[in-house]
């Protein structure tokens, strides 16, 4: 893109720029292009994960039991690293240049080097994917050691979170140089604040990742004679469960974001959501300790400490934005003239933007089955009874799948527009495709949680052995759960199909400019 092409756009001194002419900010080209390769690898992570979730999905549904054992395990394993690691990161490090760069007004620092991070990521991905689907890395996600893995396997893991460290580097970097070039005034924008706190957590949790991963490479070269599994197990948690809050501080920084595109929405005591994200810094990750009740390597005081007191204050931070955003949008909706009755607001809301109807619906996903299972199961006596059933699956698919996973996709319907500059394809089909998967995801979660109660085993191919060990009258409502998991998986797997023929389809429409911040009508 020419620097003299158009009036529009113009060069810096280091970097070009073109004006976006609906929110006249500055969008830095060098990171245009990292957004657009970064949110199109996210997409192709997506894709294949949910292509394995369909097929594992089918085969935990006892009337289809589609994959044999061994196929079951890799796509299991396929299925968490595409979902949890690849999908979200690389959407992540999508929006951190994004808040840092466009939302900030500023050039983005050391784009040779964030150039370098998006290589290590993409190789990384392609080398997990490769080795797991090559029947050499049947260790599903969490890769408790003695359980082996194909060498490349811990390498492509490595070289993928040396990739997302540069990535978080780059953004803080980028904002301390934004702030010092006086590109903004005042205190940073809330959702960029939300987002710096996600990498702050990112830095961290991929810290602990390399400190489990490097070791137990070793141990596979047989440079180290053994790998201590309680070793493993503390330090990979501190990746493994931490990962997911970097996804919840980057969820939420994104609710505020899509507050304001859709409604004008802007927070009614930002100081006091800005807190809320301090909480995230300081208590989230403790949350980690309940994957280790049964350690015996850790005091008891710890465990518990951490699960039943410490957890509590992250969880009030959810609480506090729980609240601060619905009453941002009322106050901007009653500000617009909608105070008719009590939830007059709410009904005339714009329910045809597929963005608010996202994030409406990834609040209502986390906050009503996703957080307070999250709660529940975080507690320590009641986790020792949970921790090994399907309940644990219907908590994180409700967080990651249906909160996280939501809000990604609502925000990438005003990506597309603003930054990929193309109307989105098939317009009728987004309309829809926030309300077909997110009613697919809330059933599928809720049934999981429901089957794990009645004592469905969690990560297990087949469930027919729990019928000889539990009370009689359960095994046929336990199986009814996991039909409704299969159906309730059968249609999120279709709005995830919407979405992604939604995101490949306008990659082919003309380039244009967009004339509004809906997406609807840009």
């Amino acid at each position: 893109m020419a620097a003299v092409a158009t009036p529009n756009v113009f060069s810096g001194s280091r970097n070009e720029y073109r004006v976006c002419p609906v929110t006249t900010l500055k969008v830095d080209a060098a990171a245009e292009r990292l957004i657009i390769w970064n949110a199109v690898t996210a997409i192709v992570a997506l894709t294949l994960g949910g292509t394995y979730a369909l097929l594992i999905g089918l085969t935990r549904w006892p009337d289809v039991h589609l994959l044999s054992a061994p196929w079951f395990y890799r796509l299991l394993t396929a299925h968490g690293m595409n979902m949890l690691v690849f999908w979200m990161v690389f959407f992540e490090a999508a929006g951190l240049y994004f808040g840092a760069c466009i939302l900030l007004n500023a050039r983005l620092v050391g784009v040779k080097l964030a150039w370098v991070a998006y290589a290590l990521m993409l190789v990384g991905a392609v080398m997990v994917n490769y080795i797991i689907l090559a029947g050499e890395a049947d260790v599903m996600f969490s890769a408790y050691p003695p359980l082996e893995a194909s060498p490349l396997f811990y390498i492509g893991y490595i070289l993928f979170a040396v990739g997302a460290i540069l990535v978080c580097c780059i953004f803080i970097a980028t904002i301390l140089v934004a702030k010092k070039e006086g590109r903004y005034q005042g205190s940073m924008p809330l959702a960029v604040y939300g987002l710096l706190t996600a990498a702050i957590i990112a830095l961290f949790t991929l810290t602990s990742g390399a400190i489990a991963l490097i070791p137990t490479l070793l141990w596979r070269l047989g440079i180290i004679p053994a790998m201590d599994p309680g070793f493993y197990r503390v330090t990979f948690w501190g990746f493994g469960h931490s990962a997911q809050q970097v996804n919840l501080s980057a969820m939420i920084a994104i609710w505020y974001s899509i507050a304001t595109l859709t409604v004008g929405a802007k927070p009614v005591n930002e100081k006091l959501s800005r807190f809320a994200f301090v909480f995230y810094i300081l208590f989230i990750n403790l949350g980690s300790m309940h994957h280790l009740l049964v350690d015996p390597g850790l005091a008891s005081v710890t465990k518990f400490f951490n699960t039943s007191y410490a957890m509590y204050l992250a969880v009030l931070g959810s609480l506090i934005h729980a609240y601060s955003i619905p009453a941002a949008i009322e106050t901007a909706m009653r500000a617009k003239g909608y105070n008719k009755g009590l939830f007059g607001w709410l009904l005339n809301a714009p329910w045809k933007e597929p963005g608010f109807v996202s994030l409406i619906l990834s609040m209502a996903i986390f906050g009503f089955i996703g957080g307070p299972t999250g709660v529940v199961l975080g507690a320590g006596q009641l986790n020792l009874l949970a921790h090994n059933t399907w309940r644990i699956t219907g908590h994180f698919h409700a967080t990651v799948v249906g909160g996280t996973t939501l809000a990604f996709m609502g925000f990438t319907y005003y990506v597309i527009p603003l930054v990929f500059r193309r109307p989105l394809f098939a317009k009728p089909m987004v309309i829809w495709q926030p309300w077909v998967y997110g009613i697919g995801v809330a059933t599928m979660s809720i049934a999981m949680t429901l089957a794990g109660t009645f004592g469905a085993p969690r990560r297990h191919w087949d469930v027919t052995f729990t019928n000889a060990i539990i009370p009689v009258q359960l095994p046929s409502l336990m199986n009814l759960f996991l039909t409704l998991a299969g159906i309730g998986t059968l249609l999120a797997v279709t709005g995830g199909i919407m979405y992604v023929v939604i995101c490949v389809g306008s990659l082919f429409m003309p380039k244009r400019e967009a004339r509004s911040l809906s997406p609807l009508e840009a």
